[in-house]
Parts: C-alpha cells; structure tokens; sequence
C-alpha cells in the first residue's frame, strides 16, 4: 500500500534535557504551549505594576512617612508596560523558542527596559512633568524592575526546558502531509521545538495516482483519532492542490477538534504576508509600508524629543559655530541644498556652510580630501560631523528623522538611482542625521559603484529591521564613528 503511517508515542529520544538537578516537579499537571506567550505578558505586566507600586510606597514612606500617590504609581507602571510589553512582543520575546534563550533574554529585555526609562524621561523633560515624579522612587523602580524581570526569564528558562524534556505539554497532535511536502525535515524539528507531542504522521499519496489508497490514509487517520486524547490535526501540503484539500478537510470534519494548514510549495509564501479585510474580501498585502501608524508615531515621537532636547542642550555651541564661521569666511552661515525625503518628496537640508561654494544645480562635486574649497572652520567642522546639526530644525519640520538612510543631493540621487537596483526603496522611510550605513563605515564620499552599492544595502536593512532599540544602538555607534573621525572630510 503506497502510505506511510509513523507512530512516535514509542520514541525515547528527546531534543530538548532536563537541566540539571531537575525534578520536574513543576510539570505535576500538563500545560497547553498556547497558553505560555498569553501568561508571560500577564507575569511581566503583573511585575511592572508591582515593582512601582512597591518602589514608591517604600521610597516615600522611607523618606516623607507618608505612602504617596498610588493613582500616580499605577498611571506610571501602566504606561512602562504598556511601552515595555508592546516593544518586547514586536521582538518575539514571548515565543516559547526565544524564552528558552536565557542570554538573549537578558540582552534584550534590559535594552528594550533601559530605552523605554530613556524615552519617558526625554517626554517629561519636554512635558516639563519629571518634577512631579520622585528621582529616588523611579531610580528604585528601574533597578528592581529589570532585576525581577530578568528573574522571571531564568524561572520561564527553567520551567521550559523542564516541560519539553517530560513532554509537560498537553497539545498532542496528528500530522497529515501530501507525497509531494514529505520531505520537509524542518517541519517535525519546528512542532516538537515548540512542544507539540507528535503522535502519529501519515502521508497522503496524490490522488491522481492512487485514489482508493488515499481513502484508506485517510480513514486510518480518523480511526487512530477518534476516542484518543489527540488536540489537533495539522495537514502540510501544497495549496495549489485546493480541490484535494478541500476533499480531506470534508473527511475531517467528522472529527470535533481543529484542523490547522501548513502550506507547501511554491504558494506558501503568500502565506507570511500580512493579510487584511475589505468588507467581506481579504486582501494580500504583497508589499507593506515599512512601518505600521503605531511605529510611525513612536518615531517622530522620538524623533521630536530628542530634536528638541538636542536644540535646547546644544544653544550656545550653535551660537559659537555660527559666529566662527561668519568669522572665518564670507558667504551665509547655513546651507541649504536639494534633497529626495520620504517618498521622494523634495525638501531643503539645513547644514553650517564649510565650503566657499554652495552647489545645488545638475552637477554637483564631492567633498575629496584635502579639498581646496573646504574652509578653515569646515575642515572641524566635517571632522566632528558638527556641520550637520541644523537638521536638528529638519527633524523638528518633519522632512527628516534622526536615524534614517542618509539623503543625498538631488543630482547624485537621480545619478544612483539608474545605478543602483531597489536604491528608489531608500525613501520608503524618512532619511536621517545618522544611518546604519554611516555607523558601518560607508560614511563620506561614494567613490564607486560598488560603495554606493554596499550603502544602498545597509539602507535597506534598517528600513526592514527598524525598532526603537535599533535607533539607539545606531545613535551611540555615531558618536563612537565621530570620536573615530573616519571618511570625514
């Protein structure tokens, strides 16, 4: 008979251990692998709040005799995690597989606590709010906080490894795949990563060849199903054979439990595009915008703190740098050139004058090294990256951000575009101060195609990859590349 039916409720082998000294006594009852994302948001939420109720309480009480406002408290922790839990999830933190991941837990869960601390306190320093909320309660909070969250990750390391180890998860399953999708090693390694007891698979040969086998498969299928303790029935085959499928799930429905598709083939990558409804019609989201309207306004959320803080912080060097250049040569202070922003959007960059030209027609030079038209304060000036602090007032405008991929003129633009395939995908996104490709090196001049080249990659991968984290590892990254002072010139 041409069927495979493979039973592994016999196997010993298990992929993932025990760790050592473990009784497993954790695993008294069985657990469903749904339930473990859902319960390590309600933990981390449950921690959050708990540790700036307990923090502020003690604080005060400690040093004022008094609790203090808990409406204040709970409000604060509400926000934490609220920003905290949103981040983390964006990042996968709450995947069983990502949880089993100790040291990338402890990375990731301190930079996504640390910048959410960082960008509450740049929104209060512009609310002018932060004198409201105690500097002794909040230090407490940030410290205990991350200190019990990261605890949390040790007890989920452990309570994890523990329950793949003893099959503590209840979700047994039967596996069903097409001829044609059986060679799919990666499948069964993912179901049983993510602890899914795989109790029986059964392999379905093409109906156009031997239709009376596959009958039989089937009906094997829901006769080892029936009466069991199976929670769900996961079929891998290809789409494309939808009146075959549509066939096996009418066999199916004799059964009360869930059928899941694991789609094959060439048309399963439809499957990890995002999808959403018009009236009644799905629709396929074939290319998405880059970001979502909730990123967009953490963004230039960010974007508009940082502006501002940075304006006021950095007045009087502004005010210095303006007067030496007026000093130094003749021509305006600050020059304004055509740049390509976000969706190809024209816009004038603001930046202090360090040449004794001011291009911005058809045919535009680069800066070179020992370049005769740099002046005398432009030389420091483009060595410290100074020169580009007015696009702080870019930033505040709208036309640009403070991490983005970095514009260039007009006349090189149109020149890199013909160059360059998917370079036009550059302004899919606002560009920035400072870029991944600046902080990787690809700073200053694009001597050849291939600089431009490896720029445009660079580019591209923070338009896909973008988080708030990544923002502000490229913003230190920038002020150790400036210390370097490499390409400047």
């Amino acid at each position: 008979m041409n069927f495979v039916k493979r039973d592994f409720r016999a196997r010993t082998s298990h992929t993932h251990r025990p760790l050592k000294g473990s009784t497993h006594r954790l695993f008294n009852r069985a657990i469903s692998h749904r339930t473990i994302a859902p319960l390590a948001i309600v933990i981390d939420a449950l921690i959050i709040f708990s540790m700036s109720m307990l923090s502020g309480v003690v604080y005060h009480l400690e040093t004022l005799g008094m609790p203090g406002n808990l409406a204040q408290f709970g409000g604060f922790a509400a926000i934490v995690a609220a920003l905290f839990i949103t981040i983390a999830k964006s990042h996968d933190l709450y995947k069983l597989s990502e949880l089993l991941n100790f040291k990338l837990q402890i990375r990731k869960v301190a930079a996504i606590w640390i910048i959410v601390f960082l960008f509450l306190t740049a929104i209060g320093f512009m609310m002018k709010v932060e004198e409201s909320f105690s500097r002794g309660a909040t230090l407490s909070f940030v410290i205990s906080g991350l200190a019990l969250l990261i605890a949390s990750r040790a007890v989920w390391r452990i309570y994890l490894a523990d329950g793949l180890a003893v099959r503590g998860f209840s979700s047994r399953i039967v596996l069903i795949t097409e001829q044609a999708s059986t060679a799919d090693p990666g499948l069964l390694k993912v179901l049983t990563h993510h602890g899914l007891q795989l109790a029986h698979h059964f392999v379905l040969p093409a109906a156009r060849k031997d239709a009376l086998s596959r009958k039989k498969v089937i009906a094997q299928a829901i006769s080892s199903i029936r009466g069991s303790n199976i929670e769900e029935i996961v079929v891998s085959a290809e789409v494309e054979n939808w009146s075959q499928m549509d066939t096996l799930l009418s066999e199916l429905r004799v059964l009360p439990i869930p059928v899941s598709l694991v789609p094959a083939g060439p048309m399963s990558e439809l499957f990890k595009l995002s999808s959403h409804t018009i009236g009644d019609t799905v629709t396929i989201e074939l290319q998405r915008g880059p970001r979502t309207g909730v990123e967009r306004s953490v963004k230039r959320t960010f974007d508009i703190a940082v502006a501002a803080t940075g304006l006021v912080l950095l007045l009087p060097l502004l005010l210095t740098i303006a007067l030496l250049i007026r000093l130094d040569s003749r021509g305006p202070i600050i020059f304004r050139q055509r740049r390509c922003g976000f969706n190809g959007r024209r816009f004038q960059i603001w930046k202090f004058r360090t040449m004794s030209v001011l291009e911005d027609g058809e045919t535009i030079t680069q800066a070179k090294p020992n370049d005769t038209r740099i002046t005398r304060i432009g030389n420091w000036l483009r060595q410290t990256s100074l020169d580009e602090l007015p696009q702080l007032f870019n930033v505040i405008q709208g036309s640009m951000s403070i991490v983005g991929p970095r514009p260039h003129a007009v006349a090189h633009d149109s020149q890199f575009d013909k160059l360059v395939g998917n370079y036009a995908y550059r302004h899919h996104v606002k560009p920035g101060l400072t870029g991944w490709a600046q902080v990787n090196g690809f700073r200053g001049e694009t001597r050849t195609i291939a600089d431009i080249e490896q720029r445009v990659k660079f580019d591209l991968w923070y338009i896909d990859n973008w988080s708030l984290a990544l923002d502000f590892k490229i913003m230190l990254m920038t002020t150790i590349e400036i210390m370097r002072g490499k390409n400047a010139y």
